[in-house]
């Protein structure tokens, strides 16, 4: 960049639209300003300047005059010579006191074109005069460096700053370790709701979070001051990373008030970064708004794309099924691939059809009556349709309706129902898929019915498989938050722990797995109980993902211990009776054949256990020493009692020790099953070394629904069981651990997109109702500061 330029050529506008790591002159505000801030590593020197100080040796105590220097060239020089012991001067050309400053300085760098009528005799000799101006100052016998020597060496400077922001973006590319800076906690007695606590904190901006813990800018999308989307392009990015430790949160078998998996899960990771200074993530699941209304109030919108895409596949097949049964084959093909500005062409979705129907032809008017035929009709049998609604509201009015009864809609009825959003299968999908090209395969995969032959329809029958990836393809970006310390959590996917495997999504834990370390560790929990959400989260997750874990985390509670030894039942709502607020070891103890048998689970897999105890308020401290020594005796790597809920980080501190000392344990991880075995086979061996039942039972549906699935092909997948998760066994009133049942299996249904087969144990409801008390009651708005009350 010639420095004569008029400084309008070049406004700070311009400079500064191009990114500082770019700038390979240094003219914009931000490299000067870290240049005049002596940040070394970060900032880039205008070359013109650089060459200057090259030329130039031994300043300490010189006078240097800058005559015509201005903006960031002559800013930079000034800050460079001053930090090499020079006393700097600026002086413009028309300035009157000039010729008094030339003959003063030892060095004069002139930045921009002489006037004619300044005279070199003004230079006193033996001056070092250096010009960078496009007009050599010739003619006369001082010692300067012509200006060919300085455009040289700024060319060399320029790609020397070239080389060294290359270098920069490199060292950027590669896994570092985190600067995290953590929030700190003061802990109050006794301890306000989660909202107080909460609003207590004052978080820190997501994007300084994620600079934090080694993200890119261009690698999350902001939603707001405290949410962002991370890319997946991360993944390639740190593809040769290795990865951290894998840790598995699960539970004992709760009570209906839950024993704090997900509040273990944050202790931990707390307690690891905040306080242990190691490298650790939370990922979980995010809440539906249904149960809770509103827990999560939106955060990014994933379930709202899952809706979405649920329901246009939905409104596809009924569709479908009213258009094949009101036209004839020609007019239903002549409107599937319709003529635009007179040519006809298959889209991209309808070649793949025509590849899967063996018709090799790409010119519509070539196909037969036959291949139409073929092509055009779905031929869905509605009573087999099995893809329902759904949306995210307990609206128990929906688990039976009736659709079509407009009279637009030519009469045909029948009858559905809605589910919750976090049922449908694309959540499930979400969950488990490892990229954006596998997601859309899934998606594609996903059958909704069968035709009246018999075979399966599926999404991809239907053409919708890109408008479904297209609404998804925002929500398959992991979710960036923080925990009240400050340390990162990724909360995405937030799969039905019934029909489906109740995991949060592989994406988020593969992405937290790099950005840890392979020092660091990250925590995920599953759903209900480890019969339920541990089993799954072995059988269907790490298959999914090809992780491998290292610890798993068991959280007990005295009070659902005290259920399991007999205790009275626990609802929702209701005061605890005096056996849960008060010491009662005979209960404790009768009821740690539940943790026994939660811990023995586990060891199926071959990963070692380690208990951790969510301490209450009403336990005694002979209760929690009962809990951790009967689960030392039953084979658990460690048990340890945890005050995280009332202390924070602080109060998982020796749990953190435990899981890092058990993760250098070597483990044998195996799954439960081969794919291989048959369906009835898988389902048995689940019911019997996972429940403990005798045997399982299918109803005449069930068997049938498993000798269709095997003929179609799809009976090499995993099992997901639909199952009561507050006992083992099938009957929620059964605690403890109940044997000698049968468990009977009253359907088996599949979800070829997501991977796997989920029989019905019992009756299992997709679509919870609202209770006589809804929490919409304490729930309001402040219309002045926008402050939602009463969520917690």
């Amino acid at each position: 960049l010639a420095l004569d330029l008029q400084e309008s050529l070049y406004s700070s506008k311009v400079l500064n639209a191009v990114k500082p790591e770019k700038d390979v002159d240094g003219l914009s505000s931000i490299n000067l300003g870290r240049l005049i801030h002596g940040d070394a590593y970060n900032y880039l020197v205008p070359p013109a300047a650089c060459a200057v100080m090259e030329l130039l040796e031994d300043l300490g105590g010189k006078t240097v005059l800058l005559v015509g220097a201005s903006g960031a060239v002559g800013a930079a020089l000034q800050c460079m010579l001053q930090r090499e012991g020079a006393v700097t001067v600026s002086c413009q050309w028309k300035a009157p006191q000039l010729q008094t400053k030339l003959h003063d300085a030892d060095v004069v760098v002139v930045c921009s074109t002489k006037r004619d009528d300044v005279l070199l005799s003004w230079i006193k000799p033996g001056t070092t005069v250096i010009s960078c101006s496009l007009h050599l100052l010739s003619g006369k016998r001082y010692n300067h460096a012509a200006e060919n020597a300085v455009g040289s060496l700024a060319i060399a400077m320029r790609m020397q700053n070239m080389v060294k922001t290359t270098e920069r973006w490199i060292q950027s590319q590669q896994y570092r370790k985190w600067d995290l800076r953590c929030l700190k906690l003061q802990p109050l007695s006794p301890v306000p709701s989660d909202i107080e606590i909460s609003r207590a904190q004052s978080p820190k901006a997501v994007d300084v979070l994620a600079k934090e813990i080694g993200l890119l800018t261009d690698e999350i999308e902001i939603y707001g001051q405290t949410k962002a989307k991370v890319r997946l392009s991360l993944l390639e990015r740190l593809k040769d990373q290795p990865d951290g430790k894998y840790v598995l949160v699960a539970g004992i078998t709760p009570t209906p008030l839950g024993e704090g998996k997900s509040t273990v899960t944050i202790g931990l990771v707390q307690a690891l970064t905040a306080h242990l200074s190691i490298n650790s993530f939370a990922c979980l699941r995010q809440p539906s708004q249904g149960p809770t209304f509103g827990f999560n109030l939106h955060l990014t919108g994933d379930i709202h794309a899952i809706t979405a895409a649920n329901n246009l596949l939905a409104a596809a097949i009924d569709a479908r099924i009213l258009h094949e049964n009101t036209q004839s084959d020609k007019a239903l093909y002549n409107r599937l691939v319709p003529a635009v500005n007179g040519v006809r062409g298959f889209s991209a979705i309808q070649l793949a059809r025509l590849r899967r129907l063996g018709i090799y032809k790409t010119d519509p008017d070539t196909l037969t009556e036959e291949e139409v035929r073929k092509f055009a009709r779905l031929d869905i049998d509605p009573s087999t349709i099995t893809w329902q609604r759904v949306v995210d509201t307990n609206d128990r009015f929906l688990r039976k309706i009736t659709v079509g009864q407009a009279n637009t809609e030519k009469g045909f009825i029948r009858q559905a129902q809605f589910d919750i959003a976090v049922a449908s299968e694309i959540m499930a999908i979400l969950a488990l898929t490892t990229s954006l090209q596998d997601m859309k395969e899934r998606l594609g995969k996903m059958v909704v019915a069968n035709d009246k032959k018999g075979e399966p329809v599926t999404a991809e029958d239907l053409g919708v498989t890109g408008a479904l990836a297209v609404l998804m393809k925002d929500a398959i970006k992991p979710t960036l938050m923080q925990t009240l310390e400050g340390t990162p959590v990724f909360v995405h996917a937030g799969p039905f722990a019934n029909i489906a495997h109740g995991n949060s999504s592989v994406l988020a834990d593969k992405i937290a797995l790099k950005l840890v370390g392979e020092k660091g560790f990250v925590v995920t929990e599953a759903g209900f109980g480890a019969d339920i959400g541990m089993e799954k989260f072995f059988n269907i997750k790490c298959r999914a993902s090809g992780l491998v874990p290292s610890v798993v985390v068991l959280v007990a509670t005295v009070r659902a211990l005290k259920m399991h030894g007999g205790g009275p039942n626990v609802t929702a709502g209701a005061p605890l009776k005096k056996e849960y607020t008060e010491e009662n070891l005979q209960l404790v103890a009768g009821g740690c054949c539940n943790l026994q048998k939660q811990i023995q689970i586990a060891q199926l897999f071959g990963v070692p256990v380690v208990v951790a105890v969510n301490i209450f308020k009403t336990d005694s401290a002979a209760e929690v020493d009962l809990v951790c020594k009967i689960a030392k005796q039953s084979g658990a790597f460690d048990a340890v009692p945890c005050n995280h809920w009332s202390a924070g980080g602080g109060g998982a501190v020796k749990l953190a020790q435990a899981v890092e000392e058990a993760a250098r344990q070597k483990t044998s991880f195996k799954y439960l099953y081969s794919l291989e075995l048959p369906i009835v086979e898988k389902i048995r061996i689940i019911a019997q070394k996972v429940y403990g039942a005798q045997d399982i039972e299918l109803s005449p549906a069930a068997q049938s629904q498993v000798d269709r699935y095997t003929q179609q092909g799809f009976g090499n997948l995993p099992i997901c069981m639909a199952k009561t998760h507050l006992s083992l066994s099938h009957q929620p009133e059964r605690k403890g651990v109940p044997t000698g049942f049968i468990l009977p299996i009253s359907d088996v249904r599949a979800s070829i997109g997501a991977g796997f087969i989920y029989p019905l144990v019992g009756t299992m409801s997709t679509m919870p109702g609202l209770p006589t008390r809804p929490c919409f009651y304490d729930i309001d708005l402040d219309p002045i500061t926008e402050e939602v009350k009463g969520l917690f």
